[in-house]
């Protein structure tokens, strides 16, 4: 069974002025099991918008969303999200953080800090369980983040750009650090990103959306070689990749401002 199908989906809203404004347009889009998808547009298109209705936050105006054969209405434990702004409580440690969604479970205390043992060991933050988000850098924020969410066993995790707030360099050891823990853990994840280098990095699929109203312009296989790092941006297939992707954008982004 997939893990997520979305068929012939579509959302409109009225703006303040009044118009209707159709902001996606038939997407289809299928995501396998223990799949990387990530999904790549211009400014506007709609990204944010699809992974919101798949997280249950906001509503289709008509078509279909499944996560594992069962009809997405609102949001639930299935699917965990990640956020560029972090979402940590500010006056709870890592450890905390990370156990508070099994704490709403009603998990057991010994159980409870088995797996957040185990999660804060993944992301890298051993040594710091005791330390408040006010006291970590972005990189270590956004860290707590996914393993807060990882924590609780989603079986689908959204991440819409997590990694925009951040500086070029932790980006890449980001970038690189969540394609070790997606391999470890097996995780489903479904990806939003403006950055291409980061969705060649990261995706086993990529799909490009179109200026609004958006659609799924391409869906692209990523057939890199090899395990993916910052060694990986001078590849020549990579940058045949990346070149096919910018002009795709860049000819979405001149059509959208000629429309203006």
């Amino acid at each position: 069974m997939d893990k997520l199908c979305i068929k012939n989906l579509n959302k409109t809203f009225t703006n303040p002025n009044g118009n209707i404004v159709h902001a996606l347009k038939d997407i289809n889009l299928t995501i396998k099991e223990k799949e990387f998808a990530v999904i790549v547009g211009p400014s506007g298109c709609g990204k944010s918008t699809l992974l919101n209705i798949v997280g249950g936050l906001e509503h289709a105006t008509n078509g279909i969303v499944q996560v594992e054969g069962v009809n997405v209405i609102e949001p639930g434990a299935d699917r965990g999200m990640v956020f560029q702004n972090y979402s940590l409580f500010p006056w709870l440690t890592v450890k905390e953080n990370v156990e508070f969604g099994l704490k709403i479970k009603k998990m057991k205390p010994q159980e409870r800090a088995e797996i957040s043992e185990k999660y804060i060991e993944i992301v890298g933050l051993r040594g710091f369980e005791d330390a408040l988000p006010k006291t970590l850098s972005g990189g270590m924020k956004q860290r707590a983040a996914i393993a807060r969410t990882l924590a609780n066993k989603p079986s689908l995790l959204l991440m819409d750009e997590p990694f925009g707030a951040l500086d070029a360099q932790t980006r890449i050891v980001m970038q690189e650090l969540l394609a070790s823990i997606s391999r470890k853990t097996e995780t489903t994840v479904l990806f939003i990103t403006h950055d291409i280098d980061e969705a060649l990095l990261l995706g086993d699929k990529i799909y490009v959306m179109s200026r609004r109203p958006g659609c799924i312009k391409e869906e692209i296989t990523v057939d890199l070689q090899g395990e993916r790092g910052h060694n990986t941006l001078v590849l020549p297939q990579f940058i045949e990749m990346k070149t096919k992707i910018m002009q795709m954008l860049w000819q979405e982004s001149k059509d959208a401002a000629e429309q203006k």
